[in-house]
């Protein structure tokens, strides 16, 4: 499905099982291991070897659901361990391709030990800041899903693979109750956010390069030679109301529109991997801004719509950070939003710890941040975004504690002063330079509904600058002028 006609090298084909239990039925199980391989041809549940695709190296696991229904022995756990401690040595991506039950009986809790062996290899990989790609092939469930095939920093899933921890025949039989149709199918779990896409064997080739472009670029620094760095001058103070009225704009261009704009090898990542749900507020994707691997974090809005992320969403954003992390990618937010969910369920579901999980991680992650404030935002659904080493604000961006209207009822008990607050409340792009929030202001032309390809260049630019210079920085400088930041934010200068 994936690798260069030609270029597989098998390893380790002499790790073999053998019978460390004496297990036996009515069949010895060295009798079975010989049936098994002359069934299928290999001598495990899994082949280990490199490939190439398209030309870049690529460590691969792929399961044999005909040799022992895929399952863990330890033969298994020894190869899958032996490849990934291979892929940390020459610093290669890894793809897995389960076909799997759970741990072989035969060879009992030996067996069941393997899925300890495996993860601790996986998060060895992960944290040596190399690629982990996982398609989920029909069928993965038991051990094999519950340890190496979750662990991916992309998930991908075959067009109705059956996909979860325990069969509906042994859940049926052990509770009593049968599971409901199409619970563990790659289509539910792509609907519930447990899979980032489900993709036909003949695309995956190409998803698994696009993925690669971004995380695992061949022969291209991961910095380019940036502009030196300008400092920018204070905006001219302007009417806040008019700028809240254009940040509100439906036409406007939000986050989709921008990456259009600016993004290339995009692979979206959907969920919170915790079984939250898809949240279509938060947008997460790897991508190439303007040549620069990168994830991205945005608020998404539509034409008929604001962005309002709840608890699931902002568990989003903390996994893509945890990506950007492990992978030494520079981590972009697009901050759009009037505020985040207000509804029973964000609250039950712990909007506010997320919220503050989201600032609290973004404070202290080693790799660069940049947010962009393109449009709305809303108190600390946006703020959850926006704590970053540097800020670009568009011209008629806005930040503030609550909207003009609602301030106005509080302090007026009316709406009809909205205007007057919004000027006083300090939200504007020039009084967000003036308090040091933003580092960057992007001109509209004069407003970005009425120039919308325009704009997204200017902010692309913009966008490509910031990144170089956090790029040459070196970590230490850098974390530590972040701690100072917002040590010292929302102080104007020299006050």
């Amino acid at each position: 499905m994936v690798a260069d006609a030609g270029s597989l090298e098998v390893w380790d084909d002499d790790v073999v099982s053998h019978d460390p239990l004496r297990f036996s039925d009515n069949l010895p199980y060295p009798e079975r291991l010989a049936a098994a391989e002359a069934r299928t041809g290999l001598r495990e549940s899994v082949l280990t070897g490199g490939v190439t695709i398209a030309g870049r190296r690529v460590v691969v696991v792929a399961g044999e659901f005909g040799f022992f229904g895929g399952s863990i022995g330890t033969a298994t756990g020894e190869r899958v361990a032996l490849a990934i401690d291979c892929a940390c040595e020459s610093r290669v991506p890894v793809l897995i391709l389960p076909a799997s039950g759970g741990t072989r009986m035969q060879e009992g809790t030996p067996a069941l030990m393997q899925m300890a062996k495996i993860s601790a290899a996986v998060r060895r990989l992960l944290d040596a800041g190399l690629t982990y790609i996982a398609y989920l092939t029909h069928p993965t469930t038991g051990g094999v899903l519950a340890s190496w095939g979750s662990l991916g920093v992309v998930t991908f899933a075959m067009p109705g693979a059956f996909i979860g921890f325990g069969g509906p025949r042994v859940v049926e039989m052990m509770t009593g109750r049968r599971l409901p149709d199409g619970i563990q199918s790659a289509e539910h779990l792509f609907e519930r956010g447990l899979v980032d896409d489900v993709v036909a064997p003949e695309d995956l080739r190409e998803r698994v390069l696009r993925v690669l472009a971004v995380t695992a670029p061949v022969s291209e620094p991961r910095s380019r030679r940036s502009s030196p760095a300008r400092a920018s001058e204070l905006p001219a103070p302007g009417d806040a109301w008019a700028s809240v009225r254009h940040a509100r704009n439906p036409l406007r261009p939000g986050a989709a529109e921008l990456l259009r704009a600016w993004a290339t090898d995009v692979t979206v990542l959907r969920g919170d991997g915790a079984g939250g749900g898809e949240d279509p507020g938060c947008l997460a994707a790897l991508a190439r801004l303007r040549g620069i691997p990168a994830m991205v974090v945005a608020q998404h809005r539509d034409r008929t719509s604001p962005s309002r992320m709840g608890p699931a969403g902002y568990r989003k954003a903390l996994r893509a950070m945890a990506v950007a992390e492990q992978l030494n990618l520079p981590l972009v937010t697009i901050v759009d939003t009037p505020g985040a969910q207000m509804s029973v369920a964000a609250e039950e579901g712990g909007l506010s710890a997320e919220i503050a999980r989201c600032m609290a991680r973004l404070s202290s992650l080693r790799v660069p941040t940049l947010a962009v404030l393109a449009g709305e935002g809303g108190s600390g659904g946006a703020l959850a975004l926006l704590v970053a080493d540097r800020v670009i604000c568009a011209e008629h961006a806005y930040l503030a504690a609550i909207a003009p209207e609602g301030a106005s009822a509080i302090v007026y008990r009316s709406t009809d002063r909205a205007a007057e607050l919004a000027a006083a409340q300090g939200g504007a792009s020039w009084e967000l330079m003036r308090f040091g929030i933003v580092d960057t202001v992007v001109s509209e032309q004069p407003s970005a509904d009425l120039e919308p390809e325009a704009f997204a260049a200017r902010l692309g630019e913009a966008v490509e600058a910031e990144l170089g210079r956090l790029l040459e920085q070196p970590p230490d400088i850098r974390l530590t002028l972040r701690t100072r930041r917002y040590r010292h934010v929302g102080n104007p200068e020299g006050e």
